[in-house]
């Protein structure tokens, strides 16, 4: 190995080395200050001194916030169940079936994603109250697919452009309705983009705060980021640093946990629009 290789290999790994620390470390630091209590908040200490749960004992033991937590996963959940649905269709449609205006239809769909969530807010409130769906689940699961659609959307229409073209028509040849196509033949070979975008939206889903603070006015319709983002401490003036920190550990944890069991699957969705005839 040349010098100048073996300098850039230490270059790159120092760089990875880099990216870690700067991407793992903030959450590093929530874990160790998710067990520090009293005065040990204010102090910089990487490594825990002592473990003490009342931080943790706090905000599970409060009022709302394990319901908080069910209303994000049934909101996450339902709003994943419904894209993926109405995303695999309408992929169907759009990459499959040779109709006028498709590509514009579809950079229509992409360019609803361009605009920032404050921009339609107020629009979605009003629509939000003429359903009669304000502080109900439902007004944040619907919001939730209308920007989640087009990206799964683009997705998956870009991957199934990609299947090899025989399978549809073998299919065809054998009777098979376009329902059966896409369940039965194409949904195996999408798996791993549908995990893809799938896991992708429940995390969009779980972590969204604007329009679930907006569409909800109770304690029991809220969701996790909204019930952390409105603990509160002794006082007026006090912010309390360790729930806050505590409660943002429970609530990351499990999407590291799904990111590490469907981690192949996520590697296999992003290379799944290469698959060639």
């Amino acid at each position: 190995m040349t010098a100048q290789k073996l300098l850039s290999t230490i270059a790159f790994y120092a760089l990875v080395v880099v990216i870690f620390v700067f991407s793992v470390f903030p959450f590093y630091y929530a874990i160790v200050t998710s067990f520090a209590t009293g005065t040990e908040l204010f102090k910089v200490n990487y490594w825990p001194k002592a473990f003490s749960w009342a931080n943790y004992e706090t905000v599970l033991g409060g009022r709302n916030f394990v319901r908080s937590v069910w209303n994000s996963v049934f909101i996450a959940t339902t709003t994943v169940v419904f894209a993926l649905f109405l995303a695999v269709t309408a992929s169907y449609a759009l990459a499959r079936v040779r109709f006028r205006g498709r590509g514009l239809l579809l950079m229509m769909i992409l360019a609803v994603s361009m605009f920032p969530q404050i921009a339609v807010l107020a629009g979605l409130f009003e629509l939000v109250r003429f359903l009669g769906i304000f502080n109900t689940p439902w007004a944040m699961i619907m919001s939730y697919v209308i920007f989640t659609l087009p990206f799964t959307v683009w997705v998956l229409t870009t991957f199934m452009r990609d299947l090899p073209v025989e399978i549809e028509e073998a299919a065809i040849v054998d009777g098979a309705t376009p329902w059966v196509i896409i369940t039965k033949v194409f949904l195996p070979l999408l798996w791993p983009a549908l995990v893809t975008t799938g896991l992708l939206a429940f995390i969009g889903a779980w972590n969204e705060f604007l329009f679930a603070l907006t569409f909800t006015s109770s304690e029991t319709t809220r969701t996790v980021p909204v019930a952390i983002g409105l603990l509160s401490g002794a006082s007026q003036q006090e912010i309390p640093w360790g729930p806050i920190m505590a409660a943002s550990v429970i609530v990351t944890v499990p999407l590291i946990i799904l990111v590490l069991i469907f981690q192949r699957k996520i590697v296999a969705g992003l290379t799944a629009g290469g698959v060639k005839g």
